[in-house]
């Protein structure tokens, strides 16, 4: 049988024409590749920043639309993702107030710490396969939509999350994300909390993109990680604003997961934050990810996929992003496994300068 799998971005062209789909970093040989990531500029300036932010209107970000891509290729896969030690740091939230427009809400800050995630969270629907996230918390403002423009001059969105960072300003993402068939995205913004073509938390220009070695080069399903590095915003930064998640690497498989997203095709709309809870489990078809029953649909690439997701807080630790689904096995999400490669695109970009 002919096997496909789905990348769960969506396009959509702005002008008639054909859809097109769309700190110190960890050096050694890993699978034949380096393991420091691959980063350029995206807004480069205040100005271009400036015009990329007033590009993205309610109705161009609204216009979004799910399509298929390519599968990935057996024969250019690169190995699996090397595992290291455990690595974690601890999210934050913001506190309730309104600064210069842009309001947040939610729990008290609390400092960043590193430590190895050990905690197991009980879902109270222990097994979603997608239901809209009603709970509050931290994870509605730190989760957004991504919108970018192709290559081929197609307008496409995916999700993306607000991370604690050093500089921060770190939205992680896919690979795809940034980049695909070999062409990098352009007038990148990052919306928090989207909402219904409504930005609550303001609208954040990527001054830098940066992805795995692997994917760059390749494409490699298994390495589909990416992250952005957002220009500050009316002189406050990203989790300044809306707090940051925390982020884990070289976790043990197999553990209860929640997956959020903006999923736009049907039944979807793009408007809600979904979300999908389970037990993940290892792909035995044809990549080294992790898969998680769950319904949502394009433009919920990205989103996160968090262990120790705490429900009353809406704060966990981001351990891999919503990549692609197989077309003969639509009820199932798969995710690549946060190695070495995915710290040190994370390292990378919160050492990162934002403008």
């Amino acid at each position: 049988m002919h096997r496909r799998v789905v990348l769960l971005s969506t396009a959509a062209i702005a002008v008639a024409g054909a859809l097109v789909p769309a700190g110190s970093a960890q050096a050694g040989a890993s699978n034949g590749f380096d393991r420091r990531p691959v980063g350029w500029s995206a807004a480069d300036s205040w100005s271009e920043a400036t015009t990329v932010q007033r590009y993205w209107t309610s109705r161009r970000m609204l216009a979004a639309q799910p399509l298929d891509t390519p599968a990935p290729r057996r024969s250019n896969r690169s190995g699996t993702p090397s595992e290291g030690s455990p690595w974690a740091t601890r999210g934050a939230a913001r506190p309730l107030h309104s600064t210069r427009g842009i309001t947040t809400h939610g729990a008290a800050w609390s400092v960043p710490a590193t430590r190895t995630v050990n905690a197991q969270q009980v879902a109270a629907v222990p097994n979603s396969p997608g239901l809209r996230w009603t709970d509050g918390g931290a994870v509605v403002r730190t989760t957004g939509r991504v919108f970018f423009t192709t290559a081929e001059g197609g307008n496409a969105s995916c999700s993306g999350t607000a991370v604690t960072s050093a500089n921060e300003s770190v939205v992680m993402t896919a690979g795809h994300c940034v980049k695909l068939n070999g062409a990098s995205h352009r007038n990148w913004v990052f919306v928090p909390g989207f909402d219904r073509g409504r930005s609550p938390f303001g609208m954040w220009v990527a001054t830098r993109l940066l992805t795995t070695q692997q994917w760059n080069a390749r494409e490699d399903i298994n390495f589909d990680v990416a992250a952005a590095v957002v220009a500050p915003l009316q002189g406050r930064t990203l989790t300044d604003v809306v707090g940051g998640q925390g982020v884990a690497f070289n976790q043990a498989r197999g553990r209860q997961m929640f997956s959020f997203g903006y999923p736009a095709a049907r039944p979807f709309d793009g408007s809600r934050l979904i979300y999908c809870s389970g037990r993940t489990f290892n792909d035995t078809v044809m990549t080294q990810d992790q898969g998680l029953r769950c319904d949502m649909t394009g433009g919920s690439s990205g989103g996160p996929w968090f262990q120790g997701f705490d429900e009353s807080t809406g704060l966990g630790y981001l351990n891999s992003v919503n990549s692609f689904k197989y077309d003969f096995a639509q009820d199932f999400m798969f995710g690549p496994f946060f190695g070495d490669e995915a710290m040190a695109v994370y390292r990378a970009a919160q050492s990162s300068d934002t403008l």
